[in-house]
């Protein structure tokens, strides 16, 4: 049976959580005379209040969250923080309607990057603080935040953070999950502190260097400027694409490497193969890029380095347009839209886990058809990868390609009177599934979704919480036998 008692318990946590961060915004209102720093007071304090009335009035004796209420409470609670996220755009800005406000909030917390703004730098200071921040919640997920408190309330965790993280499992740094979680955290915002300070060192504004530090260490791509990267000198746009490199990397693995336990590094091949596919693209478009467009060497490098490692960890910051390169580059970068960086990662998208493991179960099958009597199993970081996960990562692959080949048919629909519609729709719905954020056709990288239809923005904002969540976790509360007694 469902747990609803425990649902709105951990929702009323997740306000308190929600309401306590947007506080933060209040002197950024202040600073720069703003004059919503009574609606910043009202909404945050509003919210907090919501939440803690909500969880004192759901308290109960300790209790385990079953894998079925993981599965909603992390559903529910996304869905929550989203619509409560939205509310600083309505209450703190006059520039966003309701669904403007919905799709800002739910780019935001999946990390997505897709912006309805088309004049970023007329939004007033705390807003666009707000908006970076929600990428930063998102990053590492809120809901990972509050597992590492749940003991202390009474509630067990790890089906919360099971379903928080659907994926291939990952190596833990401790049996326990409140400390996985603790030192997750506290990485995460340890790596965000040292970029900003490296930023604001480098010549960055205050106000910028904080903003891009969240929303880089999160693989989000909210900016504060229109042109996003472009106009940041050559150092600070080396300095990113060396942190979102980073932050695309497992967090287990940054834990061993900080640690100097280099072994666990380099023998763990969904690193070795991202690193191989960021160094070899950047390599070859490189090459490509001086020789066809004859753009200076080091400006090829730069620039490629840039839009490869942004698109791959589906960051999504741009510093070129990537689609005048030629089709066959435009190409590429398409195909990176459906890679993701590593699991464990604040990047969204696939993952390269699972590429990797569908490539040995491909190769698998083949040396099957020639050896009918061998018994051959799919091994990853030289460990036998259990068949429910096989059939788990093809059955992922299959929901992918579903809801990626429906939502470009719908999208089509909608897009119908604009220019290049199925390159638009199609775009659109790979860069919202993976929550990448640059597209194609009419919304490509120098663009923004603010001439998206309405009923299109909706339809992405779903997109974009499924792909954040990994299909699985959502899909699953759709089914009727979900919800029936066992």
């Amino acid at each position: 049976m469902i747990q609803f008692k425990v649902l709105f318990n951990i929702i009323g946590i997740l306000l308190v959580f929600l309401g306590g961060l947007m506080f933060t915004a209040l002197p950024f209102s202040i600073i720069y005379e703003t004059g919503h720093h009574y609606a910043v007071i009202g909404t945050s304090i509003g919210i907090f209040l919501l939440g803690s009335l909500i969880w004192a009035s759901t308290r109960q004796p300790k209790s385990t969250i079953s894998k079925k209420d993981g599965y909603l409470i992390v559903t529910i609670g996304w869905l929550a923080i989203s619509i409560f996220s939205a509310l600083p755009y309505l209450f703190w800005s006059d520039a966003f309607s309701l669904t403007n406000a919905i799709f800002e909030s739910v780019s935001g917390l999946t990390t997505t990057g897709a912006t309805t703004l088309a004049d970023i730098e007329i939004i007033s200071k705390d807003v666009l603080y707000w908006r970076s921040l929600t990428q930063w919640i998102g990053g590492m997920g809120i809901i990972v935040l509050t597992v590492a408190v749940l003991p202390i309330l009474g509630i067990g965790g790890i089906q919360l953070f099971m379903a928080e993280s659907p994926g291939p499992s990952i190596d833990k740094m401790h049996p326990r999950i409140k400390v996985i979680a603790v030192r997750l955290w506290w990485l995460y915002i340890g790596l965000t502190f040292v970029l900003f300070v490296i930023l604001n060192l480098l010549g960055m504004p205050f106000y910028d260097a904080l903003n891009h530090s969240l929303t880089t260490m999160a693989t989000g791509g909210f900016s504060t400027q229109n042109s996003s990267i472009v106009d940041f000198s050559s150092a600070i746009q080396y300095t990113l694409i060396v942190f979102m490199f980073i932050a695309g990397i497992n967090y287990t693995i940054i834990y061993y490497g900080i640690t100097a336990k280099f072994k666990q590094v380099w023998k763990n091949e969904e690193f070795k193969l991202y690193s191989s596919i960021v160094f070899s693209l950047i390599l070859l478009l490189t090459l490509l890029v001086n020789q066809l467009k004859d753009i200076p060497l080091e400006t090829s490098f730069r620039e490629v380095s840039f839009q490869i490692i942004s698109i791959i960890t589906t960051t999504g910051f741009v510093s070129a347009d990537y689609t005048s390169w030629t089709p066959f580059i435009s190409f590429i970068f398409f195909l990176l839209l459906f890679s993701g960086a590593c699991a464990g990662s604040t990047s969204g998208g696939i993952k390269l886990i699972r590429h990797l493991v569908f490539y040995k179960i491909c190769q698998m099958e083949i040396k099957q058809l020639l050896h009918s009597k061998a018994v051959l199993k799919v091994k990853v970081d030289n460990k036998t990868t259990p068949s429910s996960e096989l059939k788990h990562i093809l059955v992922f692959f299959l929901f992918y390609i579903f809801i990626f080949a429906i939502g470009s048919f719908v999208m089509c629909i909608v897009f119908q009177d604009i220019e290049d519609p199925i390159i638009t729709a199609v775009g659109s719905v790979a860069t919202s599934l993976g929550n990448v954020g640059p597209a194609f056709g009419s919304l490509g990288p120098m663009d923004n979704f603010s001439e998206v239809p309405t009923l299109g923005k909706w339809i992405l904002a779903v997109l974009m919480l499924i792909g954040r969540l990994e299909i699985f976790t959502v899909l699953i509360i759709l089914t009727p036998f979900f919800w029936r007694d066992n």
